[in-house]
């Protein structure tokens, strides 16, 4: 099988991360929420496209057809 150089430091990188916190979802969770607040400058917001009248969600009438 293909080894991926760049996806094992990935995934190398995402266990560590994990690790330091005991796998506990709730204090990664609070990591990353404190760095997103730390360093505004740095999220990505998506550009909306104010001439669609296309939802990103399907409505009811959608899911139901």
């Amino acid at each position: 099988m293909y080894k991926n150089e760049i996806l094992g430091e990935i995934h190398k990188y995402r266990e560590e991360y994990a690790r330091s916190f005991q796998y506990d979802l709730r204090e990664i969770f609070n990591d990353l929420r404190q760095k997103q607040v730390a360093h505004k400058d740095r999220l990505v917001r998506p550009p909306i496209n104010r001439w669609s009248n296309k939802s990103l969600h399907p409505t009811r009438k959608a899911i139901l057809a």
